[in-house]
């Protein structure tokens, strides 16, 4: 039995039992493999692009003995799966644009999926986005830390009812009186603000940190564009903290 990461046993969990996946992106074919091992799925795809994990997921998938069951494709984003061959999509371990651009390329290829579980590096909120704008539902958000870094899974499902589930993002009072936007739920994430844990805070202290280094950088241009850039980024710093300091209040 192979053993995870923190990180993919948390996307491992998000996949519904009985489905058919599709893991893009799949590095050694970890993912795929423990959940054959585990019963969880009866057949999967490990998707990758690059000759080195290519070879490796291979290997991987020989010496657990599921050639049968675990198909290993070389190919580009959602290329490596058929049409009609999976129903439920995996992609972790990369930047949200590109999470975004493999979901657009390969649309043809959601036909039939219903749960699609995804881990962006960077850029949650651009994958949020796609999510509304195309008739997918975010049902379950987690942020877990691990080994310093701190990764966000999303999960989403099939809402050919109402656009995505756009209600979700609709800006709303806080239990502190304070009202969060709708930019900021794209960025903190709806479920994640409305139980926010240790690691979300952590990530946030972290992420406001960078950004007022960058704030301060902007202070050595004396550009126009320069100056109104700093104004919003301090704009945005002090909504999310007036935020974040709210939450940490709400759970005391």
């Amino acid at each position: 039995m192979v053993k995870l990461s923190k990180r993919l046993e948390t996307i491992a969990l998000q996949v519904p039992p009985g489905s058919r996946l599709a893991d893009i992106g799949s590095d050694h074919a970890l993912l795929p493999v423990y959940l054959v091992q585990k019963g969880r799925v009866p057949y999967a795809v490990a998707g990758e692009l690059n000759p080195g994990p290519y070879d490796a997921a291979r290997k991987q998938v020989k010496e657990a003995s599921l050639g049968e069951r675990i198909v290993v494709r070389q190919a580009d984003g959602l290329r490596a799966v058929l049409e009609g061959e999976v129903d439920a999509v995996s992609i972790a371990g990369m930047g949200g644009a590109l999470i975004v651009h493999i979901l657009e390329e390969g649309r043809s290829k959601l036909d039939g999926v219903h749960t699609l579980v995804l881990q962006p590096n960077i850029g949650e909120d651009q994958v949020r986005r796609w999510l509304v704008q195309n008739g997918w539902q975010l049902a379950a958000e987690q942020l877990l830390e691990e080994d310093g870094k701190f990764y966000e899974v999303l999960t989403a499902v099939r809402n050919d009812d109402q656009a995505g589930g756009a209600d979700l993002y609709a800006a709303r009072e806080l239990g502190c009186g304070i009202e969060i936007s709708e930019a900021l739920l794209y960025r903190l994430g709806p479920y994640l603000v409305e139980q926010p844990n240790e690691a979300f805070f952590a990530k946030w202290r972290s992420e406001l940190a960078k950004l007022e280094g960058i704030a301060a950088d902007m202070t050595r241009s004396d550009a126009e564009s320069a100056r109104l850039r700093r104004e919003m980024l301090l704009q945005d710093i002090a909504a999310t903290k007036e935020v974040l300091v709210c939450l940490q209040k709400e759970r005391q």
